[in-house]
């Protein structure tokens, strides 16, 4: 029944290695289980409710990718988005939670409609070839950089001047430092945090050099174990591996749809709009290129499908009670561990489930386990860039352009966004229009236009 639905064999896989990376992708993306709740509580809903939201939902979506679609892709609320609701929807413009849910609804029926009329399809074969090679190796990077961060290895210094930081106690911790004010740094090493993750990065490592099935998993669940040894990771006074999830609190239909209607939400719903639109593809591009399930000529199999089950899984997010739902980066992980079909998403939607009654340990996994997981994904996601013919300075630009921002911007869309604005300036004026599909100038206005809007 597996290999009648997944095709395990024809992707050149089979089940222990498909369980083996649906596991690794949920371990790498668990933390979304208690960073959601902790940033849309501060909005004012109730974190046991988030909390069933994220979990239900990001099982229901992910195992409705590797059903209906058979890619080893995983969904759930996206870091950024949440942000963007929490802090400048919710507090920032004073809109109700239920409000700002009924805006995230509207954009999800918004993507449907653009995916039936073929519209976000007809986006990614027009994307060329190089900027789709460039996603890939950009969202590497991209990764790469959320690893470094959370393991430590590298760190974020301040050195702020005294009108700086005046101005930042003023805004209550708000405020941008001067381009000289910010250093980016080696980690301490000798710091118990760091010097797990550094651990973890070497004996991934290896077992990745002598081709063990499961290294990525085996790394994860060994580094936490040591962990334990180490003192990084905390197993409180009478730790009880289970518990029994309260349904009974939640916020499931609770989203106002008439309020965003009638307040005129537009500029929320194009902004949840814009940036899923561009965040999704760069992820299906980048994912499905590294999974082998790309074709030469660029054109990726069932992306309409996908589209579709993202586009539903934005407004079953909202519908649950969380923010907008979307196609994950650390999916790539899962890849990485020899994910191939739907199997994979189906096996980490599973453990979504199984999430909501072992909280107390996916809790114990620490960041230092899981950061040099996403080190080495960033590593495998390079191999892309031999693809793209920088002996051509109209390819070479945009696919530089868009491979640096997504890392430096801490952005898959600005990443996206710089790409397809430079990639038709270029050939234009060297005389090469025609070489441009036409959906890319239209993309690239929007993205002008939405540029200028932000500023």
């Amino acid at each position: 029944m597996l290999e009648r639905l997944f095709k395990l064999s024809e992707r050149n896989t089979n089940v222990q290695t498909e369980v083996m990376a649906g596991i690794t992708t949920f371990m790498t993306m668990a933390y979304i289980l208690f960073v959601n709740p902790s940033i849309l509580g501060s909005a004012g809903m109730d974190k046991n409710a988030v909390l069933l939201a994220t979990a239900i939902g990001s099982a229901a979506v992910t195992m409705m990718m590797g059903i209906f679609v058979n890619y080893p892709i995983a969904l759930a609320p996206g870091m950024g988005l949440n942000a963007f609701y929490a802090f400048t929807v919710v507090i920032g413009m004073g809109i109700s939670w239920q409000v700002a849910l009924g805006a995230v609804f509207i954009s999800g029926i918004i993507f449907l409609i653009l995916t039936l009329t073929q519209v976000r399809q007809l986006l990614i074969e027009g994307m060329p070839n190089s900027l789709k090679h460039a996603i890939t190796v950009g969202i590497g990077l991209f990764i790469t950089i959320i690893g470094l961060k959370l393991s430590g290895i590298m760190n974020i210094r301040l050195s702020l001047i005294p009108p700086t930081l005046e101005k930042i106690v003023a805004a209550k911790g708000n405020g941008s430092p001067l381009s000289f004010e910010t250093i980016i740094e080696l980690g301490k090493l000798a710091d118990h945090h760091v010097l797990l993750a550094v651990f973890g990065l070497i004996f991934i490592s290896i077992l990745m050099a002598r081709k063990v099935k499961g290294a990525m998993l085996f790394g994860i669940l060994i580094s936490t174990l040591v962990g334990i040894v180490m003192g990084v990771v905390n197993v409180p006074a009478g730790f009880v591996p289970v518990a029994i999830p309260d349904f009974s609190n939640n916020a499931f239909l609770a989203l106002d749809i008439p309020g965003a209607i009638s307040m005129g939400l537009t500029t929320i719903i194009f902004t949840f709009t814009f940036v899923e639109l561009f965040d999704t593809m760069g992820t299906l591009v980048g994912t499905t290129s590294k999974a082998g399930l790309m074709k030469k000529d660029g054109k990726i199999p069932g992306i309409g499908k996908a589209m579709l089950v993202d586009a539903t899984g934005v407004s079953l997010g909202a519908a649950l009670g969380t923010s907008t739902i979307t196609a994950f980066v650390e999916s790539a992980a899962g890849v990485g561990a020899g994910g191939r079909t739907g199997l994979t998403a189906v096996v980490c939607g599973g453990m979504f489930l199984l999430a909501l009654f072992f909280t107390p340990v996916v809790g114990l996994i620490p960041d230092a386990a899981t950061a040099p997981a996403l080190i080495i994904v960033g590593s495998l996601m390079m191999e892309s860039v031999k693809h793209i013919d920088f002996g051509d300075f109209t390819e070479a630009m945009p696919a530089f352009m868009t491979i640096i921002m997504m890392p430096f911007t801490y952005s898959i869309a600005n990443g996206i966004s710089f790409g397809l604005v430079l990639y038709p300036l270029l050939k234009l004026i060297t005389g090469r229009g025609r070489e441009v599909h036409w959906i890319v100038y239209i993309l690239a206005v929007l993205v002008v236009i939405r540029l200028f809007f932000l500023a």
